[in-house]
């Protein structure tokens, strides 16, 4: 319940922010606003001042300014000559462009604050990525075992780029993805060329080709009430081996665990400088049919903090990765490189956002840059009824000389309603299938 709360919550700002843009324009531009709502359907608070009704309404999946003069039964309504003046259909091409895209313009701009403001007051990076690429496991049969990648490779070049940490090679990975990707690895010495073919995943980085950093067997959290903690583990723990397997990183505990298929086994851990034998039996998992023992690896974090000179170019420098990697992804997504079922919808937005809200103040700001990104560059497709939409119907107004026709545009709406309608039926389609299976 916190979850959703909090989600709402994260994705009412994003739309406040939004709508706020076409607010503040419109006013500027001296357009009469009749309705500012934050969500759709019956209202839960109205209130009126001057001449705009603000409203809160009961579904918070968007929001909308309802401007004089901007809907197409607006055209034949009788209006007095001071509404006249102050309908947005009446004001000059450049206005209504203006109003229009200072909606996803807000939103795109918003991480230039909010970022900034996170590496100020610091962020958790996961050590590893600043470390050399260097392979501590391979997942079986993903993209990067059947090219041929092992444990310890280190990774040097990607399509002819050089790379020094892991960072750097997800980055290095965004442009190919849909590409054959050649991977220059160090190997005993020896510098070899991988192939990956073009059906890869790479937009989601190395750890989405089945290539993860090495992980020591160290135990970081226990789960309550699971074989693990009534055995006696303790965070810190180092397990050695299980029975007679010896364990040398965290990715081989998951098989030798199955294996035990809930047989009792002898868990050889260290403590500080102490060498202990500890019996865990493990418990299975009916929902997702694996035997647990209640672990999770510690996980190395190092807390970074900058000045405001330096955050805000990092700052910068971060919303323009997160525009381009949206842009790759919707291009990619288009041409058929990445499957459909990665997009989501509302559902996941807010359990993103919603998870966010439970942790520290830079991650509640990252992550709502990153929705607001996402939200913004969405607003900009050209699709009748969105933003981008209206965009379009002005750039062939300022093409042709004049508007579309008032039943040109009723129809396009209608399809662009429709083919909305279709994206949004995918997303939630999506979104379900990953809370169900």
């Amino acid at each position: 319940m916190v979850t959703v709360i909090a989600g709402i919550l994260m994705l009412g700002v994003l739309v406040f922010i939004h709508e706020l843009g076409h607010f503040c324009v419109a006013k500027l531009a001296g357009v009469k606003v009749l309705k500012f709502s934050l969500g759709f359907g019956p209202r839960l608070v109205s209130k009126t001042w001057g001449e705009t009704e603000y409203l809160i309404c009961l579904i918070p999946l968007g929001g909308y300014v309802q401007m004089l003069g901007e809907g197409v039964a607006d055209d034949e309504t009788e209006l007095s000559d001071e509404d006249l003046q102050r309908s947005f259909a009446n004001k000059s091409l450049p206005r209504r462009m203006a109003i229009v895209a200072a909606g996803p313009a807000m939103n795109l701009l918003l991480p230039l604050l909010l970022l900034p403001i996170a590496y100020m007051v610091g962020v958790n990076i996961p050590t590893f990525l600043d470390e050399s690429p260097c392979v501590g496991y391979v997942i079986a049969d993903s993209d990067a075992h059947k090219a041929g990648f092992i444990a310890g490779d280190c990774i040097l070049t990607v399509n002819g780029a050089a790379v020094t940490s892991w960072t750097e090679t997800d980055k290095a990975l965004i442009p190919y993805v849909g590409s054959d990707l050649q991977v220059s690895v160090e190997r005993a010495g020896e510098r070899l060329m991988l192939a990956v073919p073009a059906e890869n995943t790479s937009l989601e980085g190395l750890q989405s080709l089945g290539l993860l950093p090495y992980q020591d067997a160290v135990i970081g959290t226990l789960s309550p009430k699971m074989p693990a903690e009534i055995a006696g583990l303790q965070e810190g723990d180092r397990i050695v081996r299980i029975n007679s397997t010896q364990i040398d990183s965290w990715y081989e505990l998951h098989t030798v665990i199955q294996e035990l298929a809930g047989d009792k086994a002898q868990f050889e851990i260290q403590r500080d400088e102490a060498l202990l034998t500890v019996a865990v039996a493990p418990k299975l998992d009916g929902e997702h049919e694996m035997w647990l023992v209640g672990i999770t690896p510690l996980q190395h974090y190092e807390m970074k903090r900058y000045g405001l000179i330096d955050a805000t170019k990092i700052g910068f420098e971060r919303t323009f990765e997160l525009v381009e990697l949206t842009l790759v992804f919707l291009q990619k997504m288009v041409s058929g490189h990445v499957p459909a079922n990665n997009i989501g919808g509302p559902i996941m937005v807010m359990q993103i956002a919603g998870q966010a809200a439970q942790t520290g103040l830079s991650t509640i700001l990252t992550v709502l840059s990153f929705l607001s990104i996402q939200l913004g560059i969405l607003n900009l497709l050209p699709i009748p009824i969105l933003d981008g939409g209206h965009l379009f119907f002005n750039f062939v107004e300022l093409l042709w000389r004049k508007p579309l026709s008032l039943r040109a545009r009723e129809v396009l709406q209608q399809v662009g309603l429709a083919l909305l309608l279709m994206l949004m039926m995918l997303a939630f389609y999506n979104d379900i299938v990953r809370i169900f299976l």
